[in-house]
């Protein structure tokens, strides 16, 4: 505790220390709240039908193998549910993803990581196999991957979509093994992102053409930000400059989608482990979803739409949402798992 303390103090973070024991009982979700939630409906449907498909050979280097949400599936329908099939296709999942890392990027590291280490922490590995995966767990934040980054590295230095999928791995990683330091290092960082130069400053930036303030860049533009008498408060300006220069009417850049799947991730972790994540730099992760909305006319579509979900049950929002949602990259089914309040009458669109 006086190690996390001094990492807070050092950075000037007002960050509190991790709550462990409330990471032990789920990392994504209280376990006593998953097994309340429903076994019917569209939402659940979906995530059954999701949980019963065959899966492939898990493949970490390949940032678009949808194993590692599948897997996820398997672990919430047996984590609900009880039956035991879907948690030996997890154990057996866990393992042979083990060591397919090599060769990647981080950036694939870090959209696949994460849901291999939520599905253990819903299953509960038996626990020889349990020992094997923590070892692996224990060095693979400090893997040199294709780019000559670790994934740590790549969360303290991209403040864009590679960065916030590896700090939403990174943290699940530091959750599972108990490390609460290096939680709280992840945390400094995800602030920084948000906006709090103070607390994580020593990212590397491109193009600065969508930062409030490029002398001093930030991962989220802050509360009332303009360019050129257009509002570019909550804009990620690190993805939206994948669309071009500022240009107004602004681009539907879909990067900055992807960015929100890995920030959002760490935020719903950080919140269960205590931290006032929603508050941080005056809503940052609000503000990012209302200028997509109200200034880029960008609702979330395909592997996002579960991002609203979730957004909508933290902030007491209505963005529209689609049920059942698809999932993304490192996660999904939040319109099952977090969604406990419907949305307003009107922007709930039923799929078959």
């Amino acid at each position: 505790m006086i190690l996390i303390t001094l990492l807070f103090a050092a950075t000037g973070s007002q960050a509190v220390p991790p709550d462990m024991q409330a990471l032990a009982n789920g990392i994504w979700i209280d376990r006593q709240r998953l097994r309340a939630l429903p076994t019917q409906g569209p939402a659940w449907d979906k995530l059954r039908a999701d949980a019963d498909q065959p899966i492939g050979s898990p493949d970490l280097s390949n940032q678009e193998d949808p194993t590692n949400v599948l897997i996820l599936a398997k672990a919430l329908v047996y984590a609900r549910t009880g039956e035991p099939a879907y948690r030996d296709a997890v154990i057996a999942g866990c393992l042979a993803a083990i060591g397919t890392e090599a060769g990647g990027e981080s950036l694939a590291l870090g959209r696949e990581l994460m849901a291999y280490v939520l599905a253990a922490d819903l299953v509960g590995l038996p626990p020889e196999q349990d020992a094997v995966f923590r070892v692996w767990l224990d060095t693979v934040l400090d893997e040199k991957m294709l780019e000559g980054r670790t994934l740590r590295q790549t969360h303290e230095q991209r403040p864009n979509n590679w960065g916030t999928m590896a700090g939403a791995s990174r943290l699940a990683v530091a959750a599972y093994l108990g490390d609460a330091a290096e939680f709280a290092q992840a945390a400094i960082v995800f602030k920084g992102f948000l906006g709090d130069r103070t607390s994580h400053a020593a990212f590397r930036y491109g193009d600065l053409a969508w930062q409030a303030d490029p002398a001093n860049p930030v991962g989220i533009n802050p509360r009332g930000a303009t360019r050129e008498g257009h509002s570019i408060d909550g804009v990620i300006p690190d993805d939206q400059r994948r669309g071009g220069g500022f240009t107004w009417p602004p681009p539907k850049e879909n990067y900055v989608y992807e960015s929100l799947q890995g920030a959002l991730a760490q935020a719903v972790i950080l919140q269960r482990a205590g931290y006032p994540v929603l508050d941080w730099e005056d809503k940052a992760l609000l503000r990012a979803y209302q200028w997509l909305h109200e200034q880029a006319g960008y609702p979330a579509e395909g592997d996002d739409t579960w991002q609203p979900h979730l957004v909508n049950a933290v902030y007491q929002t209505a963005f529209p949402v689609v049920t059942p949602s698809r999932t993304g990259k490192n996660v999904g089914y939040t319109d099952w798992s977090h969604a406990s309040l419907p949305a307003p009458q009107g922007l709930r669109i039923n799929q078959p």
